[in-house]
């Protein structure tokens, strides 16, 4: 019986009677069926929170048969149904507590409904928004939409349109203005984040050269979990900077 991360048969410190396995042998385990898992992807799960293994007394990780279930089901519903994190947790959830519940059809076999979002775990082609509906969304002026474009920090489409993510970053590169922060000040921030999405693509190139085509497909699941690991990262890491530099 599969078990909620927060509790349950095995929840706790390994002892030594436990059948318990170290991470390195529940990858080996799992790359049979899932050729692209990585501790990395086994660690973010984990701190996701879909799955709890116990932990020695010296803080390794000992992973029960029920947790290598558990994570072999997660790989599946990312894989066969391209489900986000969120809706795999609720969905153990409720079959832990005895719930009748069905998946979604596999998303390669749904087509969205015009103008819909897909599932936030699909490759999607994310809504358009005009140069005014931008300039709205900012609260900027046309002179200093033009002044972040020449920084490269916001960018139109081909089709003359601006992505979601452009209007995220207008609204931070705004912010951060009011405090007087200037475009310039900023180019280093988008190199370093041009610098982060190298590395991500590093991982990431492989799994889409993949003959598998269920591999290829989950290359876009993997780019966004390293991307969120990457965003904690570097959050984290500018709180240690300051807290060394005020302190």
């Amino acid at each position: 019986m599969l078990r909620t991360p927060t509790g349950g048969a095995g929840h706790g410190t390994a002892t030594a009677g436990d059948r318990l396995m170290s991470i390195g042998t529940v990858l080996s385990q799992l790359r049979d069926e899932f050729p692209e898992v990585t501790i990395s992807k086994i660690r973010f799960l984990e701190a996701e929170g879909l799955v709890e293994p116990r932990r020695t007394p010296s803080g390794y990780r000992k992973f029960s048969p029920e947790d290598v279930e558990r994570l072999a089901q997660v790989l599946r519903m990312q894989r066969d149904h391209y489900l986000p994190l969120k809706v795999i947790r609720e969905h153990l959830e409720a079959l832990a507590r005895g719930e009748q519940v069905q998946l979604p059809a596999q998303a390669a076999q749904r087509e969205p409904a015009a103008g819909s979002w897909e599932s936030d775990a699909e490759p999607r082609t994310a809504a358009r928004v005009g140069r005014a509906e931008l300039l709205a969304a900012a609260g900027v002026s046309e002179e200093e939409l033009a002044e972040w474009e020449s920084y490269g920090l916001v960018a139109q489409h081909e089709d003359g349109g601006y992505d979601a993510e452009s209007v995220t970053v207008a609204r931070l590169v705004a912010d951060l203005g009011r405090f007087g922060l200037e475009p310039r000040h900023l180019r280093a921030v988008k190199a370093a984040a041009e610098r982060e999405a190298g590395l991500v693509e590093q991982v990431v190139a492989p799994l889409r050269r993949h003959r598998n085509p269920q591999t290829r497909a989950h290359a876009e699941a993997t780019t966004k979990e390293l991307a969120a690991l990457s965003v904690r990262l570097h959050a984290a890491l500018v709180q240690t900077a300051l807290g060394v530099r005020l302190h």
